[in-house]
């Protein structure tokens, strides 16, 4: 029996914890011998729901504040791009549901539209380009 496909929304929620792990090896932008952290789309959505209006804040700053909370050296930045594409995902399907906008996580102050994760996401992309807008978050 094929398994059913897991909507946004599930996959946002999943029972997960943030693991630290040391890495020897040099990946990507993080050196060796670094503590990288790899968090989870919860934690992220509430980063997210802290930026203030009018505030865009780079998605490395966001990994380097995360790694500082869970005082990590950084944070993986391919866990970082699949688990801001799922609370993006989540949280326009929340808005397509009738959600309130003032009550979902404002992804669009940390993913531009020159991002690779904005030209993954299902949704278009005029919706983060309205809400930049609005906010003063030209690109």
């Amino acid at each position: 029996m094929a398994s059913k496909k897991q909507t946004w929304k599930q996959k946002l929620e999943k029972e997960s914890s943030p693991k630290v792990k040391h890495i020897e090896k040099r990946f990507v932008d993080i050196p060796e011998n670094s503590d990288m952290l790899v968090a989870t789309p919860k934690i992220f959505e509430d980063y997210l729901k802290k930026i203030k209006p009018g505030t865009e804040i780079p998605i490395k700053k966001v990994r380097q504040d995360l790694a500082k909370k869970f005082k990590a050296d950084n944070t993986c930045p391919v866990t970082t791009g699949l688990f801001l594409r799922i609370v993006a995902e989540a949280n326009y399907e929340k808005l397509q549901m009738g959600v309130n906008i003032n009550e979902i996580a404002p992804f669009w102050r940390v993913i531009d539209l020159k991002s690779s994760i904005a030209k993954k996401l299902s949704f278009p992309l005029d919706f983060i380009r309205e809400m930049r807008e609005k906010e003063g978050l030209i690109d």
